[in-house]
């Protein structure tokens, strides 16, 4: 599902219950995250639906390494010929997308949360197992913000992952969460604004603590790597995820 201008210039695609926003202005297009695999035709023909196609998108920025943020990152990086961002504590899990910290045991939570295995399903057969990671990748801090369409404020939001981001438009009012808040958690199948849970969050306190950073932006708009877009300010949305904690 592709939605033109979920904010000014901001457009999402919606993909087995998985985000990937395309992020334009004069200087050209920026795709955030990568999804899965089988969210790649529905990608291409966004992009082109846009007015891009290889050589003019600018970036792949992924704000954070797991298997279901890059994986359409190799195809985007061969097609488009795009160079491939991720914070340089998440390189690691980049090149290798299954292997990461997370708190507690995978294969509990379809049997405690059934709610979740729709959402764990779709994900699945989108292609979920089979995710080629990348080595090829250029590193993303503080300091990137400027060269990228939109040129957001890198916020660095660690405890989903170690080397996790978020992307702060300031002229637009919009967040980019990534995972360090979702609208839809899709190991219990919860919604409303909430970490992820431990199932694949390495370190759920800092993953909290991290949640002051998005609170600190002021941004009306919060887009999240699974669910709905937030619309109703970013303090509002942490206060009801430190509320809700851990899963």
């Amino acid at each position: 599902m592709f939605i033109r201008n979920v904010a000014e210039g901001i457009h999402r695609i919606e993909h087995a219950y998985v985000n990937t926003y395309l992020v334009e202005d004069e200087g050209g297009l920026a795709i955030i995250d990568a999804g899965l695999p089988g969210m790649w035709p529905e990608l291409q023909r966004a992009v082109r639906d846009l007015g891009y196609g290889p050589g003019s998108v600018t970036a792949l920025v992924l704000t954070h390494a797991h298997f279901d943020h890059v994986g359409s990152a190799a195809r985007i990086r061969r097609e488009f010929r795009t160079p491939i961002l991720v914070h340089d504590d998440d390189r690691y899990i980049a090149a290798h997308p299954y292997r990461y910290e997370h708190e507690n045991k995978r294969f509990l939570y379809p049997v405690r949360y059934p709610k979740s295995i729709p959402y764990l399903g779709a994900m699945t057969l989108a292609g979920a197992l089979n995710v080629r990671g990348v080595t090829d990748v250029h590193s993303l801090d503080s300091g990137t913000g400027p060269s990228l369409p939109g040129k957001p404020r890198v916020l660095l939001t660690p405890g989903h992952t170690a080397g996790h981001v978020a992307l702060h438009y300031p002229d637009r009012n919009v967040v980019i969460c990534g995972d360090s808040l979702v609208t839809l958690n899709p190991y219990t199948g919860a919604k409303g604004p909430q970490i992820v849970s431990g199932a694949a969050t390495a370190n759920s306190p800092q993953a909290l603590a991290s949640l002051e950073r998005l609170a600190e932006t002021g941004a009306g708009t919060l887009l999240t790597g699974h669910g709905e877009p937030w619309t109703k300010g970013a303090q509002p949305a942490v206060e009801q995820a430190l509320a809700r904690g851990a899963s």
